[in-house]
């Protein structure tokens, strides 16, 4: 593993690790609120140990799925809620300041009309754009009960294939998180290139149909 990104990184796998050895169940349910709520805690981390701590049997496989995905629901609320109810005190009202125009909160809302179900169902079995999806959902006023319906659904079968290695691998669980890792560089060098693409096309669009540029002085 990148012993950069270990640094980053380990102290909050450790941080989970301690978490969920002293609370147990309900470490487990306070982690993935906050991971779900953009904290940065990593559930590779949390879900992993907490399969190690099935197979020393702490407590059942349902019971932890069960408990970390109503947790992530939890935590997906928060977020979306900071979405939703932001779009109104900071994008509307100071959107200029933040170079973000009506024009890109109409996008976002057809966007997630079109997409968005499929978006926050996929991205759930995500690293790093599980963590923030509901954001976005909540900026576009994705349907609250549609909303928590696809993200139960999509947290699910990742939680549940994280415990379930946990407890297969038993004591080698660490030696899984830090191979995990590698999916994570995939997915961010993915959401870096997407973010070029999609600059690179915005500002060339304008220019292309013989217009001044978004952003270009009148």
């Amino acid at each position: 593993m990148n012993p950069a990104f270990a640094s980053l990184t380990d102290p909050l796998v450790q941080f989970a690790v301690d978490v969920v050895d002293k609370l147990g169940l309900p470490g487990v349910f306070a982690l993935m609120v906050a991971e779900s709520a953009c904290i940065p805690i990593p559930s590779e981390g949390t879900m992993l140990f907490a399969g190690f701590n099935v197979s020393e049997g702490h407590y059942p496989l349902w019971e932890v799925v069960l408990v970390a995905t109503a947790a992530n629901v939890v935590g997906s609320w928060i977020a979306y809620a900071v979405g939703y109810y932001g779009r109104v005190d900071i994008l509307e009202k100071h959107g200029k300041k933040l170079h973000i125009k009506p024009s890109h909160l109409a996008w976002a809302d057809r966007w997630f009309e079109k997409y968005g179900s499929w978006t926050v169902f996929l991205t759930r079995m995500l690293p790093i754009i599980r963590t923030f999806i509901s954001l976005p959902a909540g900026v576009a006023r994705m349907p609250f009960w549609r909303f928590t319906a696809l993200t139960a659904a999509g947290c699910l079968p990742w939680i549940f294939m994280l415990t379930l290695i946990g407890r297969e691998v038993g004591d080698r669980w660490e030696n899984w998180k830090d191979s995990l890792h590698y999916v994570d560089y995939a997915v961010a060098a993915l959401i870096v290139l997407a973010i070029i693409y999609f600059v690179v096309r915005n500002r060339r669009r304008p220019r292309a149909a013989g217009e001044p540029a978004a952003d270009a002085p009148r």
